[in-house]
């Protein structure tokens, strides 16, 4: 599942065979039906916005793509077999000796830098947890605009903050002993930013290997997600699952470790 550690990666890695070359052919499907007009375009730079990844080029445009839930960018070194089917390729961008492609993308996009400027979303994204610096206070700030919102949703709020998803949510919140359903206005200024920095610190850890893993010791790689049923891996009562938010988004907890007060 892609999170702001997995689009990070994958610029890093794009921008080794991607940046500062000329895309020699593309083509895409009707996400970007002009994606043919990037042949013979130079990529200038590769950046991430939270789970947002900017292709610039040199004619002043830019690739825009949010990979959601299922959605990946691959590299392939021309004539090696894809491992994705090319029906679920959205774009293909043709090197000399790569072929970069994007797959299942819940976004993507060929605008002008002039009219991602005016892209209202990209506008009102909350600091990027893996940006050079974090402002507490205004991270806080942010937070205390979701005050009657429960903690489960308002991490997941990419305006607040960019880059957790479903899996460093209920990661964090269980080893910052909250529970998901507890409203923000109930944390003090301490937790909100005890839980941003360890968010940012895991996020770091994470952006050389894979899979992803909270849980540094032997056995299971992560604490709560994905492990509803399970005994937690501190006290040993069984872990939970609940849906949050309008799209019913999965977090997972230990009840025992997580205690919701009144």
């Amino acid at each position: 599942m892609p999170e702001g550690d997995t689009i990070y990666r994958t610029a890093a890695q794009l921008r080794r065979v991607l940046e500062g070359r000329t895309v020699s052919a593309a083509r895409g499907r009707w996400e970007v039906e002009d994606a043919a007009t990037l042949a013979e375009r130079r990529c200038d730079s590769i950046e991430t916005r939270g789970k947002h990844l900017l292709m610039h080029f040199d004619d002043q445009r830019v690739l825009h793509s949010h990979m959601g839930m299922t959605g990946s960018w691959h590299i392939y070194r021309r004539g090696e077999p894809w491992r994705k089917s090319q029906k679920a390729a959205a774009i293909v961008l043709d090197l000399e000796d790569f072929v970069v492609v994007c797959f299942s993308p819940k976004l993507l996009e060929l605008v002008s830098s002039v009219q991602l400027k005016g892209n209202n979303y990209l506008r009102r994204l909350g600091p990027d947890l893996l940006g050079s610096s974090l402002d507490r206070d205004e991270i806080v700030a942010r937070f205390r605009t979701q005050d009657r919102v429960s903690i489960g949703q308002a991490v997941m709020n990419q305006t607040v903050v960019c880059g957790i998803g479903n899996v460093y949510k209920s990661e964090v919140l269980f080893l910052e002993t909250i529970h998901p359903l507890t409203p923000v206005r109930d944390l003090t200024d301490h937790q909100i930013w005890s839980l941003v920095e360890r968010s940012e610190q895991l996020m770091r850890r994470n952006l050389e290997g894979y899979p992803r893993r909270t849980r540094f010791l032997p056995g299971e790689k992560l604490w709560v997600y994905d492990r509803s049923g399970d005994p937690c891996l501190k006290c040993g009562t069984r872990v939970e699952m609940i849906r949050q938010g309008d799209l019913g988004r999965s977090t997972y907890f230990c009840p025992e470790c997580q205690t919701r007060t009144a």
